[in-house]
């Protein structure tokens, strides 16, 4: 097994095309295939299933994919710390809402501070981030969600609400004006409703106020399960029914007014955005920097 098959075998996983892999890697397609065939060879599975339409990972592709990201990071690693590189990267594991919304914010103005600072963000559900974490596949995670993992550390920076979003149409409109928040609820619970699938902490967020309502996922009207945010609030938009997200991942398509936004009960509406990074691991002073640039920065804005 090399390195170069490795990084074929990723950098097509991720762009979903063995041509665009071509381009990146500045080389053949055939060359990328061949990489592929000699990996399956290896290993004894299938990695990929390719149509003249479509990439897709098998089951064992997407658990290769895993080792193969760890692998390659570890290689980069040991290259820069045996050559003495002299560069400072940070990379970031990162859930959705954070990395749509909180690093667009955070990055640029981190970035007039420490100039020599670079970030390579890496987008998963919660889950997924806090098990790299573990794995020791990034040096810190952002997620929506508080942290239980035996061997994390665990450091809250932002609160963020959820809230119910709906498209812009008469009875939702008429809805706004209901003096009673608890009709309002009980009425959007009966409405065809959009998830995100598990792993996610927007999902264990909307789970909590579920279960605060005493509402069952049984109960509810399920049209679709999405883990995209961006295309939940579309899907929204476009009438196919209502959903629970974060207020932040919700404020330009509420601003723009294509999509209506309910806010949920307190108590059972607010989750923490948390950086999570390992105990076992000596963070690098850029890194502890970060953090205390993320935390600072955010109590600045809840105290303004």
């Amino acid at each position: 097994m090399e390195f170069k098959q490795l990084r074929s075998f990723v950098t097509v996983a991720e762009q979903n095309s063995f041509t665009k892999a071509a381009r990146i890697l500045y080389i053949s397609q055939p060359t990328i295939s061949t990489h592929i065939r000699q990996l399956e060879a290896e290993l004894k599975t299938p990695l990929i299933i390719r149509t003249t339409k479509s990439v897709e990972l098998t089951a064992k592709g997407q658990e290769v994919y895993g080792y193969a990201v760890s692998i390659l990071d570890m290689k980069e690693r040991m290259v820069r710390s045996c050559g003495g590189e002299k560069r400072k990267i940070l990379q970031l594991g990162a859930s959705t809402i954070p990395s749509a919304y909180v690093l667009p914010e955070v990055l640029p103005a981190f970035g007039q501070l420490h100039p020599d600072v670079y970030f390579v963000v890496h987008q998963g559900d919660s889950q997924s981030v806090a098990d790299a974490i573990r794995d020791k596949v990034y040096d810190l995670g952002l997620i929506g969600m508080r942290c239980s993992v035996p061997g994390l550390e665990c450091i809250p920076f932002c609160e963020d609400h959820m809230v119910f979003i709906t498209p812009v149409s008469e009875p939702y409109l008429r809805l706004q004006e209901e003096q009673d928040p608890g009709s309002v609820i009980r009425t959007l619970l009966k409405a065809p409703i959009i998830l995100r699938e598990k792993g996610s902490g927007s999902r264990k967020s909307a789970d909590r106020f579920l279960a605060a309502m005493n509402v069952n996922e049984d109960d509810l009207n399920v049209t679709a399960r999405i883990n995209d945010q961006e295309a939940i609030k579309n899907m929204v938009a476009g009438g196919l029914g209502v959903s629970i997200i974060s207020e932040r991942a919700a404020r330009n398509f509420r601003q723009e007014k294509r999509i209506l936004a309910f806010p949920l009960p307190e108590g059972s509406a607010s989750r923490t955005l948390c950086v999570i990074c390992r105990k076992d691991f000596r963070r690098s002073d850029y890194a502890e920097d970060f953090i205390r640039f993320l935390t600072r920065e955010y109590d600045r804005k809840t105290s303004s």
